[in-house]
């Protein structure tokens, strides 16, 4: 079996499974390799612009064992594959996330301290705009300090909806 440190194998493997992924139309979000007795246990989260479902877990599993069993000697033995997608409570840390998330409620953490709950709107590279009590705020991405999304039981409001998606739009003209 491969003597090469945990971190050591996860970072020759992660450009491996990072394309296998995104030959499918997915992001690859984490790769973490752990030693399980005498396997070790390869830990996939993956995630997609539309969200991932159990459809296509099952062909990233496909395309992610394919490219482990391509590099069986770098893992040095048998290995447990766990491909999963990120759960709803996963930190928004990157644009991608913010843009998956448009139209959703968040609740925002700020460095200079203080939260705010808004609904997602239009997101770039450098800041989003959020609906914050019925007002457009643009947010800079660098003043966050945590952003998730908040679980909701019913549809949102129509008008906030409308609000968000004109905010878009102008951007765009």
């Amino acid at each position: 079996m491969s003597s090469a440190p945990r971190g050591e194998i996860s970072a020759q493997l992660e450009p491996v499974v990072r394309d296998a992924v995104s030959t499918i139309g997915f992001d690859l979000e984490l790769l973490d390799v752990q030693q399980a007795g005498r396997r070790r246990l390869v830990k996939v989260v993956v995630d997609g612009e539309q969200g991932v479902g159990l459809d296509e877990i099952a062909e990233a599993s496909r395309v992610v064992s394919a490219a482990l069993d391509a590099h069986d000697h770098v893992l040095g033995g048998p290995y447990t594959l766990e491909v999963t997608s990120p759960g709803i409570d996963r930190p928004l840390t990157a644009p991608r996330h913010w843009r998956r998330a448009k139209f959703r409620l968040v609740k925002v953490r700020l460095t200079e301290g203080g939260e705010l709950t808004g609904r997602v709107g239009k997101v770039g590279e450098e800041a989003v705009q959020l609906l914050v009590d019925g007002q457009l705020r643009e947010l800079p991405l660098a003043g966050v300090e945590r952003a998730v999304v908040e679980v909701e039981f019913r549809q949102p409001p129509v008008e906030e909806l409308a609000l968000l998606e004109r905010g878009c739009q102008e951007e765009s003209q």
